[in-house]
């Protein structure tokens, strides 16, 4: 019975702080506007937090449709949900001195189900239909038709657009993000006893693990704080607070990917998206196209080679700390094989998890698109180059990593020596 406690617990904890995060930055991003559907809305949002599917239909009536698709992951909901949810899972099993496979299994079958359980009730929850209203929507281009509003009136047009969370999708992705949640908690935790049959790869694995999480975790720090002092310096507070409680870890580690030397394709309308000023102006410079990178950011503004340094000093960071928690037997070009291995998955995890897709669109008697209810949101990686930027740079850090480690460990020593010849 205790070990089911403590699976919900890490269930009920979880789902906790996945909710009170989305609530927090959809009410600063002013959603509780929505009539009646300010917890639905915060429902998908944990859905899309997850991995889930969140589908966005409608309808225009006669001679009237609505297209919409949404594809991006909230990462600040995730993050504090994954965090949480490890934290409490773990703390049962660091006191232990061993931990056999079958109970480590056991613990996260018992809490797969309750979370599946969990699952399903938010996408219960999660699903909720809206009017657009068309009144004072001016046609654009169409020129003497008039107001938007009184053609919808007289054409019956009424335009609904709705959200559901897909309960297949949402329950098979959601259920793979806890089981990679939980064992990249064990593979970084240094005091959660490994399974005998695991051992062989303690060493391998976690150190260079655990730098990696160091590393993603700090630019989610920096950028707290530039975020703080955003908010205290240029004012706008509530869009400030809305970014950093939903998507502050999605420009944090698209900077940690830019400075390293990768490329993001985007495209974003000038729809007033709280973003940097750099990347907003790149993103929308050729017809609301561009490509986000080290040079054009830097075009825009020049402190984005800062990116460059910062990203290079924490490579080099997560070298030395990757080697210092290895074997002294280790050699550096191991430590710079591992890290590069390590360095490049992660890459390719923040390319898939910071991908934006985004539209929305009024079509009216085969019309597309019409005025401020036609736009698209796009922002997609370039995976082969970042793999290889991710085993360079991880194949050079750390090397130099280990060769700094062997220095550290050498002065210790020497430091040791000489204590102990002070000694009567």
């Amino acid at each position: 019975m205790r070990a089911w406690w403590d699976a919900f617990a890490a269930v009920a904890a979880g789902v906790a702080a996945l909710f009170v995060t989305a609530a927090l930055g959809l009410w600063a991003a002013g959603a509780t506007g929505l009539p009646g559907g300010f917890p639905a809305v915060v429902a998908a949002t944990v859905v899309a937090a997850v991995g889930g599917t969140v589908e966005l239909s409608g309808g225009a009536g006669f001679l009237g449709s609505t297209a919409a698709g949404l594809d991006v992951v909230p990462l600040s909901v995730t993050l504090a949900g994954a965090v949480v949810t490890a934290e409490v899972f773990l703390r049962p099993l660091r006191h232990r001195a061993v931990a056999s496979g079958r109970e480590l299994l056991a613990r996260v079958a018992r809490t797969a189900l309750l979370w599946l359980v969990a699952l399903l009730l938010i996408c219960l929850a999660a699903r909720h239909t809206f009017r657009v209203d068309l009144g004072g929507t001016e046609v654009g281009d169409l020129g003497d038709l008039g107001d938007l509003g009184d053609i919808g009136d007289a054409l019956g047009v009424t335009p609904e657009v709705g959200f559901r969370a897909a309960v297949g999708p949402t329950v098979t992705l959601g259920l793979m993000w806890l089981l990679v949640l939980l064992a990249v908690a064990v593979a970084v935790s240094r005091r959660t006893p490994l399974p005998s049959r695991l051992l062989r790869f303690q060493e391998p694995v976690r150190p260079a693990a655990f730098a990696m999480l160091a590393v993603l975790l700090s630019y989610v720090v920096l950028g707290l704080v530039a975020g703080v002092v955003v908010l205290l310096v240029r004012g706008h507070p509530a869009e400030t607070a809305a970014v950093l409680l939903l998507g502050l870890p999605n420009l944090a580690w698209l900077a940690f990917g830019v400075g390293l030397g990768g490329t993001w394709d985007g495209r974003a309308p000038d729809i007033g998206l709280p973003v940097p000023k750099a990347l907003a102006a790149v993103l929308r410079e050729r017809d609301g196209k561009g490509a986000v990178n080290l040079s054009s950011l830097a075009q825009q503004d020049g402190r984005a080679w800062l990116l460059l340094v910062v990203a290079a000093l924490a490579l080099l960071a997560a070298g030395l700390l990757m080697a210092v928690r290895s074997s002294p037997r280790t050699r550096s070009w191991q430590h710079g094989a591992r890290l590069a291995v390590a360095l490049a998955v992660t890459l390719l995890v923040i390319a898939a998890l910071t991908g934006i897709t985004a539209r929305f669109g009024l079509s009216l008697l085969g019309i597309g698109d019409l005025g401020a209810f036609g736009g698209e949101v796009s922002l997609r990686p370039r995976w082969l180059p970042l793999l290889g930027l991710g085993l360079l740079w991880g194949l050079i850090a750390g090397f130099l990593g280990g060769v700094l480690a062997r220095r550290v460990r050498r002065r210790g020593d020497m430091a040791e020596v000489t204590e102990g010849a002070r000694e009567p």
